[in-house]
């Protein structure tokens, strides 16, 4: 009861708090990529869009990664090595955002803009649709940028509960499987994937939560401009690097406040339907 009272008292905190805007400008606020607080103009657009195409790509890019590594540490590592890599996967989820921040900042955006996305730009000139995903100046900063350092922030959250949810497969169903001659991998695939999606799936939208909700690691290296980027190098914003970098220059009770109070309830609306979307997928494998 308490769990539920105070979920409520969140919800009903943001949308009284963003309740102004959504009444001054409606529907127009989620589909407006305005974001004037000299004109008092404001619009979700450009932050919505940046959250969902960070959080989708830093996905994209983790859950494989992820997999190997509980694949490699539940099946093939030796036991000498694999507590050593296991713990060296937890210490990754406890470091501090604004480290990998700052990481990101230092070392990841000057690699960027000096190797990767020239290369990259150069390597798909020429190609359609590829050359103006991967288009622009090779500033090292974007939104691909962003969705790479909040793949690695993703890994360690996902590669622990991989590996933890593999390690309660009975060992039977394993031996029954090596006796009638699989592979390791068939017997990952047909053995312990099926006894265990339920909780993968799960272990993945905690990861997608984690990669939605994020706000300093985006916010020192997303490039933070309000407009929507035709390619992946441009820069952008997410609502947690906007709500971050903006908050402090709100004045109690303005129209700028409450707008920022209502991309709140925008991103709790957000992880609400990927939660929806998770327990459909988890009906339908159960089913």
């Amino acid at each position: 009861m308490f769990v539920l009272i105070l979920l409520g008292a969140i919800i009903i905190s943001l949308l009284v708090g963003g309740w102004p805007t959504l009444r001054a400008f409606g529907l127009a606020f989620v589909t407006s990529t305005d974001w004037d607080p000299v004109q008092e103009v404001f619009g979700a657009a450009v932050p919505v869009y940046g959250t969902i195409v960070t959080s989708v790509l830093a996905l994209l890019m983790a859950v494989p990664l992820a997999f190997g590594i509980a694949f490699y540490l539940t099946e093939l590592a030796p036991p000498l090595v694999r507590r050593p890599i296991g713990t060296a996967i937890e210490l990754l989820a406890a470091v501090p955002s604004i480290i990998y921040g700052m990481w990101g900042f230092f070392v990841v955006v000057p690699f960027m803009a000096e190797y990767v996305q020239p290369h990259i730009i150069d390597t798909l000139d020429g190609t359609p649709l590829l050359q103006d995903l991967f288009a622009g100046p090779p500033f090292g900063t974007g939104i691909f940028t962003a969705a790479l350092i909040l793949a690695v922030m993703v890994v360690p959250f996902v590669a622990a509960t991989m590996r933890d949810v593999f390690q309660t497969v009975p060992a039977v169903y394993k031996e029954s499987a090596y006796g009638v001659g699989c592979t390791t991998w068939e017997v990952m695939r047909s053995v312990v994937i099926p006894y265990t999606r339920s909780s993968v799936v799960g272990g993945i939208m905690l990861g997608l939560g984690r990669a939605l909700g994020e706000t300093m690691a985006v916010t020192f290296v997303i490039g933070n401009s309000n407009r929507i980027s035709g390619n992946l190098f441009g820069s952008g914003n997410t609502i947690a690097s906007l709500v971050a970098l903006e908050f402090g220059e709100s004045e109690a009770g303005s129209l700028k406040l409450s707008s920022l109070l209502a991309l709140g309830f925008i991103l709790f609306v957000i992880s609400f339907i990927v939660l929806a979307i998770s327990r459909l997928l988890l009906r339908e494998v159960k089913a």
